[in-house]
């Protein structure tokens, strides 16, 4: 069990953010789960049954910075620092549209839940992050992101994570010499609302995968910072 470590992550109420939660928990970390709404959150009430007071539920649209800041400041009221942060709150809009079909509005929405939130997130949890130890900064990604790998529509989804790509690698960059460690990560297609019963991978072995990365239990030599839950390099 790792004793005495904190970690943010969003989405945390359903799909992957519920399993990473869940995973958090079991490896005896504190999670600052970030939610809609924190009174409609099934998945967390039972696992606040089964770890009572691992899990301190934060109520977070990522797409509104007003509520990203109320976020951040609760977090900073209930502990001086935090260990890890998890970007993981995504949608997935406008999939099959062409070019002449796309809601520009979907769009930007796109960019304001899978981009920006992330971005504005770690700028306003980054001096917590800093009295951290060990720190992780991790942001979901997507294949989809990839430039030879994306589908040929998609643009809102894909090209938002492309974004998050590129911001993964500059912060990378940025707090190098802090010691903390920044990825963008590929979860694979899992069993979840988002994937699809059809699915080949279950969100329990991403979520393990990722919090394997976090703890520094897998041996990474990806010279960006795109990888898979496994720790493989990713093509842009």
């Amino acid at each position: 069990m790792t004793a005495d470590k904190h970690i943010f992550i969003t989405g945390a109420n359903r799909g992957l953010g519920y399993h990473l939660t869940a995973e958090a928990v079991r490896r005896g970390y504190t999670v600052y789960a970030g939610v809609r709404s924190v009174d409609s959150c099934p998945l967390l009430d039972s696992l606040d049954a089964q770890f009572p007071d691992q899990i301190r539920r934060i109520e977070i649209d990522v797409a509104d910075e007003g509520s990203i800041r109320q976020a951040c400041q609760a977090i900073g009221t209930l502990t001086p620092s935090l260990d890890a942060v998890i970007n993981n709150a995504a949608v997935l809009l406008e999939r099959e549209k062409t070019l002449e079909d796309l809601d520009f509005d979907q769009v930007r929405l796109s960019f304001a839940v899978n981009t920006f939130g992330p971005m504005y997130i770690i700028q306003q949890l980054l001096p917590l992050i800093y009295k951290g130890s060990g720190q992780a900064i991790i942001n979901i990604s997507s294949e989809a992101g990839t430039i030879v790998n994306a589908f040929s529509t998609n643009y809102a989804y894909s090209m938002s994570k492309t974004a998050l790509n590129m911001f993964t690698e500059r912060l990378r960059y940025y707090v190098k010499d802090q010691g903390i460690e920044v990825y963008a990560v590929h979860p694979g297609w899992m069993k979840t609302d988002m994937g699809g019963e059809e699915a080949p991978s279950e969100p329990l072995e991403t979520a393990s995968g990722i919090m394997n990365i976090i703890e520094r239990k897998t041996t990474i030599t990806s010279k960006i910072s795109f990888i898979t839950h496994q720790g493989k390099p990713m093509p842009l």
